[in-house]
C-alpha cells in the first residue's frame, strides 16, 4: 500500500468558530423558545426543537478538527478504507467520521521520542526484549522525526564460535506512513526484531579480532576484516541488512553504529591472557631482532677498525654475552677482566 495525501484545506479554525457560534445560537434558541412552549405557537416550538437538535448533534464537527505539528503525520481511514495521510503542519477539518490509525501508538521502545506519559490512572506495561507496551492512551499521530533505537547488548557467537557481546544504535525515520500503518502489525516492534536479526546475521560473518583464513567479504579470499578493526564496515553492512528488511514497513535507516563490543564474561579473562601472551611474543620478537642487529653492527665495527682480532670461539662468547645483556629483563652487571683475553 502506497501513501497518498489527504486532500483538504486548513480550515479548522473557521469550522471551530462557526461551530461555537452555532452552539451559541442553539442555546439562545432554547432559552427563547422554552418559555413560549405553553402558548403553543408553532414558530417558538420549531425554534426550541431546532436548538435541541443542534445541541445534540453539534458536537460532530468537532470530531473532524485535527491539529498537526511539524514532523507529524496522521493516517486516516473512513469506515475501514484508507483515505489518506495528513503531513503538513496546520489546523485541519476532515470528515468527522474519519478515524486516525497508528498501531504503534502505545509501543515504547528504548529510543528517543518514546517518553512515557504518566497519569493518575493505573497502567499496564509488558516488557519483552527491551520493548515496553503501555496501556495508557497515546496519540494516534505518527512521528516523522529521526529517532535513535538502542536494543541493548546481545550475546552472539562470531565466525570462530567465540561469544561476544555487542550493542548497536540505529537512527531511523518513517518515510511512508501507509506502509508503516498497514503493511506490518506494529512497525516499532517490527523494526526492533529486524535489528536483532540483522545484527546476528552480520556478526556471525566476522571474527572479533583479525584471524587467519577467514573470508568476511565472500570473495573467496582471506582478509583482515574483524569486528574490532572494521567497525565502520560492519556498521554499514548492518545498516544495509536492516534496510533490506524494513522497506515494506515504510522505514528508512539513516545510520547504524556499534555502541558496545566485548568478549562475553565467561571467556573474557582467557582472551585477555591470550592477547597478553601475543603482545609479549611480539615484544620479544622485536627485542631479539634489534639485539641481533646491534650485535652484527658491533662485530662489523670491530672488524672495520681492526681494534681486536677475535677467533670464532671468542666471537661466539661475545655474541652470547651481548644477547644476554640486550635481551634480558634486567640491566647487565659489568665484569672487569684485567688479564689477557686468552
Amino acid at each position: 500500500m502506497e501513501e497518498k495525501i489527504y486532500t483538504t484545506r486548513k480550515i479548522g479554525m473557521s469550522i471551530l468558530i462557526a461551530s461555537l457560534a452555532l452552539y451559541a445560537l442553539a442555546i439562545a434558541a432554547i432559552i427563547i423558545g422554552a418559555p413560549k412552549l405553553e402558548t403553543g405557537h408553532g414558530g417558538f416550538i420549531a425554534l426550541f426543537v431546532a436548538g435541541i437538535i443542534v445541541c445534540c448533534l453539534g458536537w460532530i464537527p468537532f470530531c473532524g478538527l485535527k491539529v498537526l505539528r511539524p514532523q507529524e503525520a496522521l493516517v486516516l481511514t473512513l469506515f475501514g478504507q484508507y483515505v489518506g495521510t495528513l503531513r503538513d503542519p496546520g489546523f485541519y477539518f476532515v470528515n468527522p467520521f474519519c478515524v486516525a490509525v497508528n498501531p504503534a501508538a502505545t509501543t515504547k521502545l528504548a529510543q528517543s521520542g518514546d517518553t512515557q506519559t504518566k497519569s493518575s490512572t493505573a497502567s499496564l506495561s509488558i516488557s519483552t526484549d527491551g520493548t515496553t507496551i503501555s496501556a495508557e492512551t497515546a496519540g494516534k499521530k505518527i512521528s516523522l522525526k529521526a529517532m535513535t533505537l538502542s536494543n541493548g547488548r546481545q550475546k552472539i557467537n562470531d565466525c570462530l564460535g567465540n561469544p561476544v557481546e555487542i550493542g548497536i544504535a540505529v537512527i531511523w525515520r518513517v518515510t511512508d506512513t501507509a506502509k508503516a500503518a498497514f503493511n506490518v502489525d506494529n512497525y516499532k516492534e517490527y523494526l526492533s526484531l529486524q535489528c536483532d536479526s540483522a545484527l546476528r546475521n552480520i556478526v556471525r560473518i566476522y571474527p572479533y579480532d583479525v584471524a587467519t583464513n577467514v573470508d568476511t567479504t565472500g570473495d573467496g579470499m582471506a582478509d583482515e576484516g574483524s569486528l574490532r578493526g572494521s567497525a565502520e564496515i560492519v556498521a554499514a553492512r548492518i545498516r544495509d541488512e536492516i534496510q533490506s528488511k524494513v522497506n515494506d514497513a515504510g522505514i528508512k535507516i539513516l545510520e547504524a553504529r556499534i555502541t558496545y563490543l566485548a568478549y562475553a564474561p565467561e571467556i573474557a579473562s582467557v582472551m585477555l591472557q591470550r592477547q597478553q601472551a601475543s603482545a609479549i611474543v611480539d615484544a620479544r620478537k622485536m627485542i631479539v631482532d634489534g639485539a641481533v642487529g646491534m650485535v652484527e653492527m658491533a662485530l662489523d665495527r670491530l672488524n672495520e677498525k681492526q681494534m681486536v682480532q677475535l677467533d670464532e670461539e671468542r666471537k661466539a662468547a661475545m655474541v652470547s654475552n651481548l644477547l644476554v645483556v640486550l635481551c634480558g629483563n634486567q640491566d647487565g652487571q659489568p665484569v672487569v677482566n684485567s688479564g689477557s683475553l686468552y
